[in-house]
């Protein structure tokens, strides 16, 4: 096996690059020029570098040579405009799968990580599953879910479709901001509602997604990947004051007011050009019903599991934040 990772240089590309050197696979990885190498940095002198883009159908021929899996890992989680998720998240997928189609004698399996955006919202009473008709409420979503057709439709080779749940742990800025408010005695709550999630260890999806690499019963799968334990937004607010040992008082935003500030977010995004990640794509996310999905398919015909609780994945995330002078 030699492996192929795309979007090393992001949070959960790097820990995928964590597992693959620590496991002695042999990995190439894909960087541009411009990657960040900040988390990598130390796994670099272990791998195969080769430098290139999505954008390059040709260079990414390439930089498979000789490869016989492929972690398709890179892509964009906030963008000015749904084109740029088009482009980037479906352009960059579609581009390889055309790479790997091209390596049909070698390249054996790819495995995409999508996210459960793309299967859309979910309850415990009513989780999404793998076999729902697709739902997703944002232009990310939709860009996922698009990206996870290119893969099924098109690649020529064995594919897994991989929909982990809102990912944390060590390295994540997504969840920073929120750890941030509770240190300082604030619990944000958006309208009234108690919004359901699962949560994923960002270190238990890397391993899965490894062990995806070579699992036979995955060919041809879309598969949730979560931890067990449905939370309200609350109960992630009060595991965090617990392992940051501090008191918060609950802030109930009103909806109308978050929603102003989605707007205001999404209209500084084009005057500035950068893009945000609190814009209306976001104020849809906040406000569904929950983020629960069904992950029998993973643990019961799969035989994998997320190990990590809740409690356990805080503390070492509060603890990577705190080293590092994040919190």
């Amino acid at each position: 096996m030699k492996v192929l990772l795309t979007g090393a240089s992001g949070f959960v590309g790097s820990h995928i690059l964590d597992v693959l050197c620590e496991r002695e696979v042999p990995t190439v990885v894909l960087l541009r020029n411009s990657s960040s190498r900040r988390f990598i940095e130390s796994r670099l002198a272990r791998v195969e570098v080769r430098f290139g883009s999505l954008e390059d159908v040709q260079g990414l021929k390439t930089a498979l040579a000789d490869v016989t899996h492929v972690i398709h890992c890179a892509g964009i989680v906030k963008a000015r405009h749904r084109s740029e998720f088009d482009h980037v998240n479906v352009g960059g997928t579609r581009r390889i799968v055309e790479a790997v189609n091209a390596h049909q004698t070698s390249a054996r399996r790819l495995v995409y990580i999508s996210s459960v955006a793309a299967g859309g919202p979910g309850t415990s009473s009513a989780p999404m599953t793998e076999t729902n008709d697709p739902r997703p409420v944002s232009a990310y979503g939709r860009s996922k879910l698009a990206s996870e057709l290119e893969v099924s439709r098109a690649c020529s080779a064995e594919y897994v479709i991989v929909r982990p749940a809102a990912v944390y742990g060590p390295r994540d800025t997504s969840f920073l901001s929120l750890f941030k408010a509770v240190n300082r005695g604030i619990a944000p709550r958006f309208g009234r509602r108690r919004q359901e999630l699962n949560l994923v260890y960002v270190r238990d999806l890397a391993e899965i997604v490894v062990a995806l690499l070579s699992h036979a019963g995955a060919s041809g799968l879309t598969v949730n990947v979560a931890s067990p334990e449905v939370v309200t937004s609350d109960q992630l607010c009060e595991a965090i004051a617990s392992v940051l040992g501090v008191r918060f008082r609950e802030l109930t935003i009103p909806l109308a007011v978050v929603r102003l500030v989605c707007w205001l977010a999404t209209a500084a995004s084009v005057v500035t050009r950068r893009p945000s990640i609190f814009g209306l794509d976001k104020y849809r996310e906040l406000t569904a019903p929950g983020w629960v999905c069904d992950t029998t398919r993973l643990t019961r015909e799969l035989r994998l599991e997320c190990p990590t609780r809740l409690h356990d994945g805080i503390r070492a995330t509060a603890k990577w934040y705190r080293e590092h002078g994040w919190v």
